[in-house]
């Protein structure tokens, strides 16, 4: 009889210690998977690198190497067993010796590793040792560096020995995160006993067109003597099909065609289905081993197509025949250490983005690819994903052991993470053809002879060009591959083709982010503005808390959590262009701080979308905020901090992106009377008006628009202004222009009147937006006498009102329990906006915080 495949985590009584030292004793490791911070933090020999600048006083870490051991049993092993070591992930540079014997050297964090230790065992029942030393990445990587002198090392963030070395290049600090060069056994490690084994599962899904059949191909890679593989798949535990197929040459293969299947759609279009694919390896009658794993059926295109009236190609995705405007986050690693994210806390950042009215997860290439968590979430939660390889920022160099590396890198995780039905795109690399037009590295296009681009001074390019294309091409042929992002035409910055990162807000040329309409580009693939994080995270990594002296906006350890070059001038540029401020006390320089991203990212979402004009008019087909997470607690892009505490940004953002918005842009129209005149001049501001329905259906709405003088209160206007407007489906429909209503024509009002719009069906609102003369410095706002905020009487939404236009009403509660669904609300006279709430009781003190309130 046939034995099943056992597996044994090797999860027990692991020891650490620092190599160097010979006389140091070996300490319990804290938890398994786990790395060398998270040991010497649990046994208390460091201070925690998240608090104050102790990231400085923990470097010596990441230069010195440090030992792994643990002893475990030996099982019974049939004689025409094999047993296998299987190391799911090692960073970075680890020998690995059993019972003293070396059985694996490995380079490369990404990789995992399986080694056939059959002989190398002890006897039944006896102990054995597993000894890994994790050599200094950084030291290695600066050795490599100068082994190999002649490529032309660049990069943007951290060091240039990131670049000889296969490990999440954000170890190296980046400018939003710190320096910590991080070892140990990352991932878990198990002792696997089978005389046969399944390797490899996965499946070719092709819907057809018309969505009513489903084609799924199951592929089974085995390894050892089974014969046959039986197949099935079941959803909701209720089998659909199932068939046995012969083992050849270690292959096994059965088709299955599921009528009308249930599909995997993205989050709001319809259900995340997944079903569940099996395949049970048999030898005779004996099952052997058992593989099982959960797919989505779904139909996917990536739509570059050229454009009615508009140069260049399209760039959006296409699911079920549904374009979906991607509006979405980039994501980086959720904490510097890694094995300590639990499964529920990546679920809880996926579930903020889907939340957030947010369809699209961007895996930046300077991270990891990401834990199975992460993508089950997304599955589960219809969270499309766009997945880069693990190059970012830099001028890679392409030795051949390295070009081995990466291919078998790039091979092992497309296998890992292809049955997701989440992911929607791979791409080659995070902004390395930026690095190469900046710094004017070798780059002709019509080049098309692989092997020459390896004796330029961008050798990268066969990376993202050939190895990773063909590893795409190989293993994943119907899921788009994309060379770089950004990647497009003749140029990264082309606005035309492809996706472009647009960092002329905040880098680059500094650009207002009212500009963001003249900024688009057919995908936005990154975009950003900074902000502070709320007021408990900044105490929680004060030595001190709220007693630290540091405890104000300039300080220095304020300022050593925030690792963006030049932050200070760029975040007192867009401020002082903006808003009335003050940096005392820091409670409100927060706020400030967070409406200026809150309403810089609004922005761009607003006026991106606004060009998802319908079939052939996706002049914009996505934007991805850069970023949704932090990894540590600091001041940063994100716009929800390390410890999941949204900051207004992500609810401004998840409003701009509700399934029906409505939007107004203002623009100012000269008409000189002549060309030489600078006094008789007629000036109109006018503001334009759309609205945005994501849905799949058409639907008619009537456009109310009001409007208030910002001194007096008074309004000024009321005006149903397109009665049964059509707003036809999953796209932006302009609904009308008209000067800015005043109480008083010709008076230069213009510049104190706040204008709204809404969308009302049958008498119900369906959407709203309130629009304010900008910069909002120039407004003399007054302040509220009757600001309410109230729980209501049932504790489900909080009630705010006030008598005068209020811009940028923010909810604030002492309690951590209590979450808003909604916050940072304009508030207009003769309106209350209910806010839904979750953990608020009758009586829950609700504080607020307002433009102008301390003014």
């Amino acid at each position: 009889m046939a034995s099943h495949r056992s597996v044994t985590p090797i999860d027990k009584e692991w020891l650490f210690k620092q190599a160097s030292h010979e006389d140091s004793a070996y300490l319990p490791v804290g938890q398994f998977p786990t790395n060398v911070h998270l040991d010497l933090l649990q046994n208390k020999k460091i201070p925690d690198p998240f608090i104050g600048k102790n990231e400085l006083d923990v470097q010596w870490i990441g230069e010195t190497a440090w030992v792994y051991k643990t002893t475990f049993s030996s099982p019974k092993v049939p004689k025409s067993a094999r047993a296998v070591l299987a190391f799911d992930g090692l960073d970075t540079f680890a020998t690995v010796k059993l019972n003293g014997k070396t059985i694996l050297e490995s380079d490369n964090m990404f990789t995992p590793e399986r080694v056939d230790v059959t002989d190398v065992l002890g006897e039944a029942e006896k102990d054995n040792e597993l000894v890994i030393t994790f050599e200094s990445a950084y030291l290695k990587g600066w050795k490599l560096v100068e082994e190999h002198p002649d490529h032309k090392y660049i990069c943007w963030n951290g060091d240039d020995s990131r670049l000889a070395v296969r490990k999440a290049q954000y170890h190296w600090g980046w400018d939003w995160g710190p320096a910590l060069m991080t070892c140990g056994p990352w991932r878990p490690v198990n002792l696997e006993v089978y005389e046969s084994r399944i390797s490899d599962l996965h499946t070719k899904i092709k819907v057809d067109d018309s969505l009513k059949s489903g084609k799924v191909v199951a592929h089974a890679v085995t390894e050892g003597t089974a014969s046959k593989v039986q197949f099935s798949i079941s959803l909701d535990g209720n089998k659909v099909a199932s068939q046995t197929a012969d083992v050849k040459d270690g292959n096994a293969e059965s088709t299955f065609v599921i009528e009308d299947p249930e599909l995997w759609y993205p989050v709001k279009y319809g259900k995340q289905t997944l079903y569940t694919i099996e395949a049970i390896l048999l030898h005779e009658t004996d099952e052997v081993d058992t593989v099982t794993k959960k797919i989505g059926l779904r139909k996917l295109e990536l739509a570059q197509r050229s454009l009615g009236e508009q140069p260049g190609t399209s760039f959006f995705f296409e699911v079920n025949n549904i374009p979906i405007f991607c509006g979405g986050s980039d994501w980086i690693p959720a904490d510097n250490f890694v094995p300590r994210i639990s499964k529920q806390r990546y679920y809880d950042w996926v579930k903020l983005v889907a939340d957030g009215n947010q369809f699209m997860i961007r895996v930046w290439g300077g991270g990891i690819y990401e834990e199975e968590a992460f993508y089950d979430a997304c599955d589960e939660l219809g969270v499309l994903v766009w997945q880069d390889f693990m190059f970012g920022c830099g001028n890679y160099p392409c030795w051949p052991e390295l070009r081995k590396s990466i291919d078998r890198e790039a091979r092992e995780n497309i296998k890992l993470l292809r049955h997701h039905p989440s992911i929607v795109i791979w791409a080659g690399n995070n902004e390395d053809y930026q690095v190469a037009e900046s710094s004017n590295l070798t780059y002709n296009f019509e080049n098309k002879d692989a092997e020459s681009w390896l004796k330029t001074d961008f050798p990268a390019r066969y990376i993202y060009e050939k190895i990773l294309a063909d590893a795409c091409k190989d293993l994943i042929p119907d899921t788009p591959y994309h060379y770089g992002s950004p990647w497009g035409g003749k140029t990264t910055v082309d606005p035309t083709v492809g996706d472009i990162h647009q960092w002329n807000v905040w880098h680059g040329s500094q650009e207002k982010y009212q500009n963001f309409d003249k900024l688009v580009g057919r995908f936005v693939s990154e975009f950003g503005m900074e902000a502070f994080p709320n007021i408990k995270t900044i105490d929680a990594y004060l030595p001190l808390g709220k007693d630290d002296p540091d405890r104000y906006p300039q300080s220095s350890t304020v300022d050593f959590h925030n690792k963006a070059d030049g932050h200070e001038r760029r975040i007192a540029l867009y401020l002082v262009e903006n808003f009335r401020y003050a940096p005392d006390p820091i409670e409100h320089f927060i706020y400030c701080t967070q409406l200026m991203q809150a309403e810089c990212l609004a922005s761009a979402y607003r006026l991106w979308k606004r060009e998802w004009r319908g079939p052939g008019k996706e002049y914009c087909g996505g934007a991805l905020v850069w970023q949704i997470n932090d990894c540590w607690p600091v001041t940063s892009w994100a716009i929800c901090d390390y410890y999941l505490r949204p900051k207004h940004a992500y609810f401004t953002v998840k409003r701009e992106m509700a399934p029906i918005s409505i939007g107004i842009t203002r623009r100012e129209h000269k008409h000189p009377k002549d060309k030489y005149t600078r006094v008789h001049i007629d000036t109109k501001v006018q503001v334009e008006i759309w609205g945005s329905n994501l849905k799949l259906e058409d639907l008619t709405a009537d456009c109310v628009v009001k409007a208030w003088d910002v001194e007096s209160g008074k309004e000024t206007f009321s005006q149903t202004v397109s009665a049964s407007v059509l707003l036809p489906k999953n796209r932006s429909t302009e609904i009308a222009a008209l000067n800015v209503p005043v109480e008083t024509p010709d008076a230069g009002l213009e510049g104190r009147t706040v204008v709204a719009a809404y969308l009302y069906q049958e008498g119900k609102q369906i959407a709203r937006y309130v629009n304010w003369p900008e910069p909002l410095k120039y407004l003399h706002l007054q302040k509220p006498k009757s600001l309410r905020a109230e729980v209501s009487e049932d504790s489900k939404t909080v009630e705010i009102s006030a008598e005068v236009p209020v811009k940028g009403v923010a909810l604030e509660s002492e309690d951590d329990d209590v979450k808003f669904e909604d916050n940072l609300i304009d508030i207009v006279p003769g309106e209350v906006v209910h806010v839904g709430v979750k953990g608020a009781k009758k009586g829950t003190a609700i504080s607020t915080q307002y433009l102008g309130m301390l003014n």
